[in-house]
């Protein structure tokens, strides 16, 4: 996956455009990703007890991925992310990390 949980994203379309939040919880089965604060959405709901109040409840709704640009922690700008594949070292296992297209350095 090229965005993981914790990474700062900055979302490219839709009604919250340029604004940059820390990625939640990722779907990769539906290709979606909620942002923290970013994309709000307000459900109601109704009392479960007589006496009681309803509530209005703000939630983050998922973000599809295609609208999202991972922000390079080293060099803060919106970039692409590509693949590179390292040695591990104990027997010969090559590991696959995100690189930054911007700076060419590693992202985790």
């Amino acid at each position: 996956m090229k965005i993981k949980t914790n990474d700062q994203v900055k979302i490219i379309a839709g009604k919250d455009k340029s604004k940059i939040g820390k990625v939640l919880q990722v779907f990769p089965e539906s290709g979606r990703a909620s942002i923290e604060g970013l994309n709000l959405l307000v459900k109601h709901l109704r009392a479960r007890r007589s006496g009681d109040k309803g509530q209005r409840v703000e939630f983050p709704a998922p973000l599809d991925m295609s609208n999202l640009m991972l922000v390079c922690p080293k060099c803060g700008q919106a970039t692409k992310v590509g693949f590179e594949f390292k040695d591990g070292g104990e027997g010969n296992k090559k590991t696959k990390a995100r690189v930054c297209k911007k700076c060419k350095k590693l992202i985790d």
